[in-house]
């Protein structure tokens, strides 16, 4: 089955070269577009698209709110993939705060594109860690934020569950984490799905963000 996408962004340009370039590819299918955030819940609802890639800036709704609303309002959602123009943007960083599994530069090469679409398909959804790192340093981590030091301490992760999360926030996927463990793939799977669950996050960008606001890591 190939993996469907939603493309939603206010410039038809945009739309046409994701279009173009996703559509050059025999395991993707474009299924539908959008010009606004506003259209996008009864596409999704529709269409069920396996992706959505969001403009962050529209002038109705903005990727942020929309992919809030998906998230709180559509069962089993997509996955979300925020396409800005500026990775060092605060609306890049409430966006994936706001559930969003990853983001995608608008001057993206077709390759990186395709495979950024893939990969957040796969649940592999920390696409840019160290500018993840630098979002977070500049918009959210601070010296640790005491609600999120406090979901952390209640958490109560174990000590490799911990050392998974470390390497999570490095953009590490489950093989490479594997490696470095020494252990099994399935291994990692069982541990991140468990540092998700105890954290409360819907997938690993949520897990890093978590990580980056409760000053279990430094983003620096």
């Amino acid at each position: 089955m190939p993996v469907t996408v939603l493309l939603v962004d206010d410039e038809p340009l945009v739309r046409a070269g994701l279009r173009a370039v996703l559509e050059a590819q025999p395991d993707i299918e474009v299924v539908g577009e959008a010009a606004d955030g506003a259209a996008v819940i009864p596409l999704v609802r529709r269409l069920r698209p396996d992706v959505v890639a969001m403009d962050v800036r529209m002038p109705l709704m903005d990727g942020i709110e929309a992919t809030r609303a998906v998230l709180r309002t559509v069962d089993r959602p997509p996955k979300i993939l925020v396409i800005t123009t500026f990775e060092n943007d605060e609306y890049v960083y409430e966006a994936l705060r706001a559930g969003a599994d990853g983001f995608l530069l608008k001057r993206a090469r077709p390759a990186e594109i395709v495979h950024a679409v893939r990969l957040v398909a796969e649940g592999e959804s920390l696409l840019f860690p160290a500018s993840v790192r630098q979002l977070a340093a500049e918009y959210g981590a601070g010296d640790g934020n005491p609600a999120a030091r406090a979901a952390l301490r209640r958490a109560a992760l174990t000590e490799r569950e911990a050392e998974v999360l470390r390497l999570m926030t490095r953009g590490l996927s489950n093989a490479e984490i594997a490696a470095r463990l020494v252990v099994g793939t399935e291994t990692v799977k069982s541990h991140v799905s468990a540092v998700l669950s105890k954290l409360g996050a819907r997938d690993r960008t949520q897990a890093v963000i978590a990580a980056y606001e409760s000053g279990f890591v430094a983003p620096g």
